[in-house]
């Protein structure tokens, strides 16, 4: 048996590499795993959502590419029901984000006092930057942002925002991104392009939903040069 040491299993392959090559293939595992577990493939699903929304540890798990996966999947074979899987993981999306709130408000004096090194400050920033450009919405906004929807639920426990107002947008942002993004994998499951490029499919989704994210951090590295070039004394003749 192998095990991760350092980022890296024995076998040589990094813990990147081995999610990525399960997201890819994620249709042809999900087969097997329907064919193992049956009925209790929808709480493997719901532990993969609820995770990744749920735990500020783990915001590298499959969020949006698995949802289209899970869609696809149910558009191709009848082994799971599309209407059963979205309930399941809307469920666990809107508790994930739940247990992260309040995860968030319990730590938030060690957070705000810089004493939880384990968390990675670089994700905390962005996701701070997000809600002082969008307020209380960045619950719902956050959802479709990978890394970023891990956090934003944390850091609103840490703040201020009120648990109802929390709880109002967390439902709204939890039904939207599984809805929308199952049912865009059942509608195009019928499609031949998808059929004959599932993975290229998911690697174009995958490269979509990290766009704000590349475009925030784009934008965050031009404006923080400019001001320091601002900020610069003249140099004298």
């Amino acid at each position: 048996m192998s095990y991760i040491a350092g980022g890296r299993d024995l076998g040589g392959k990094s813990l990147m590499m081995q999610i990525i090559e399960f997201v890819l293939k994620f249709d042809q595992r999900l087969d097997a795993i329907v064919g193992a577990y049956h009925a209790w493939t929808y709480a493997i699903l719901f532990g993969i959502v609820f995770c990744e929304t749920g735990l500020v540890v783990t915001p590298i798990l499959p969020g949006d590419s698995l949802l289209f996966a899970v869609g696809a999947f149910c558009g191709r074979s009848s082994k799971l029901d599309i209407r059963t899987a979205t309930l399941v993981l809307t469920i666990a999306a809107i508790l994930g984000d739940t247990v992260n709130y309040h995860i968030g408000r319990f730590l938030g004096p060690k957070v705000l006092a810089g004493k939880l090194h384990w968390l990675n400050q670089k994700h905390l920033d962005r996701t701070h930057r997000f809600f002082e450009k969008y307020g209380a919405k960045t619950i719902v906004i956050a959802r479709f942002v990978p890394i970023v929807r891990t956090f934003a639920p944390f850091v609103a426990g840490v703040g201020t925002m009120s648990y109802s107002k929390f709880l109002a947008y967390n439902i709204v942002g939890g039904i939207a991104w599984v809805v929308l993004c199952t049912q865009a994998g059942w509608w195009l499951a019928g499609n031949s392009f998808v059929k004959d490029h599932f993975e290229l499919v998911v690697l174009m989704i995958v490269a979509v939903s990290l766009l704000p994210a590349v475009w925030e951090f784009a934008t965050v590295r031009f404006f923080k040069k400019e001001d320091v070039a601002a900020e610069s004394p003249p140099l004298d003749s």
